[in-house]
């Protein structure tokens, strides 16, 4: 495992600044285009893109290298020869092949702003009609002193050294399939070409800095739970004016206590005397919105029986309507009856009831 508190010569403590101060002077020393070292300018671009990174600094520091998968699958590796390979190095490969950008390879741009995932819980009944939420994120926003450019107020762009203007550094991969020689983006600059010629004092040249933001998010009626709504742009701001992230909501519903959820459809138990399962009755339901509606029960009703009311379950996600509100008949069983109860029950058994 490289030590790259080592490499750049500093002491494990070393202030942010310290570090880039340290990989300009290496930098400028080994770069390969001024006759220098390339295998040692590339332990030295490697150094510095690991600890200028507050977050890959701090999973270096404790666990001595930085894990980093990719949404959607297990960020595996496979063993070939003295050769490890995974699945971003298939990709270099690939590029070399075929050329930059084919099968939907792309340079990652280093410069934009991470994307967010939150969840938010909603009770049910929440579902029935869009609704407006405040959520107060913690995130990098545009730095208020230099409005995102890195630099001072004043001060100018200007070209990078490391890469001089190109926005790519040249890098030498080893592989199963031998040497290749590629460009990668600059470290430096991310693959911007340009830097500031003094850094601005509140973000340290990053053009953004972390703080606290208050945002207003509209979750869609008829959203299910583990839906997960995307509102563009409002992740992280990028380094140096790069690309905003964005926000990714997965809606979590509760489980209400009276009415059962089936995609867009709703359940409800509801208990009825024997006298009005035999005879028949109207009886009043409520609704999800809280409201009284009257549902006629049949004479002969059994336990069990379930009857539908059209258009009062969950408003449809993607189009127009809202699905149904089932309702199960329970036939209640008395534990207690009077003097009186009993006698009228006898008499009704009496006559075959």
């Amino acid at each position: 495992m490289r030590d790259y508190y080592k490499i750049l010569g500093v002491s494990r403590e070393a202030s942010p600044e310290e570090i880039k101060k340290a990989y300009y002077k290496l930098a400028h020393k080994y770069h390969p285009d001024k006759g220098g070292d390339e295998n040692k300018f590339k332990q030295i671009s490697e150094a510095y893109q690991m600890l200028s990174d507050p977050e890959k600094r701090a999973q270096y520091d404790r666990f001595g290298t930085v894990f980093e998968g990719k949404p959607g699958f297990d960020f595996t590796w496979e063993k070939f020869g003295d050769f490890d390979l995974g699945i971003e190095d298939l990709e270099d490969l690939f590029e070399e092949f075929f050329g930059r950008g084919f099968g939907g390879f792309k340079k990652r741009d280093l410069r934009k702003g991470k994307d967010i995932h939150i969840d938010i819980e909603i009770p049910l009944k929440d579902t029935l009609k869009e609704i407006k939420r405040e959520i107060n994120l913690f995130k990098f926003a545009v730095c208020p002193r230099c409005q995102g450019t890195g630099a001072e107020p004043g001060t100018r762009i200007i070209e990078c050294f490391s890469c001089r203007g190109t926005g790519e550094v040249q890098q030498i991969k080893k592989t199963f399939f031998g040497s290749f020689t590629r460009y990668i983006t600059c470290p430096e600059c991310g693959g911007e070409g340009l830097r500031p010629e003094v850094s601005c004092n509140v973000c340290k040249s990053e053009g953004r800095i972390k703080d606290e933001e208050k945002i207003e998010i509209l979750i869609p009626a008829g959203a299910s739970s583990h839906q997960v709504v995307k509102f563009k742009g409002k992740g992280d701001s990028g380094r140096r004016g790069g690309k905003l992230g964005d926000l990714y909501v997965r809606v979590l519903v509760k489980t209400d206590r009276v009415f059962k959820r089936k995609g867009d459809d709703l359940y409800i138990e509801v208990p009825i005397s024997f006298s009005q399962a035999v005879l028949g009755d109207e009886i009043k339901i409520e609704t999800l919105e809280r409201k009284k509606i009257l549902l006629k029960v049949a004479a002969g009703t059994q336990g069990g029986e379930i009857f539908r009311i059209s258009n009062k379950g969950i408003p449809h996600f993607s189009s127009f309507g809202r699905g149904d509100l089932y309702v199960k008949i329970k036939v209640k069983t008395p534990k207690k009856l009077s003097k009186k109860q009993k006698d009228l029950l006898e008499k009704l058994r009496e006559e075959g009831l």
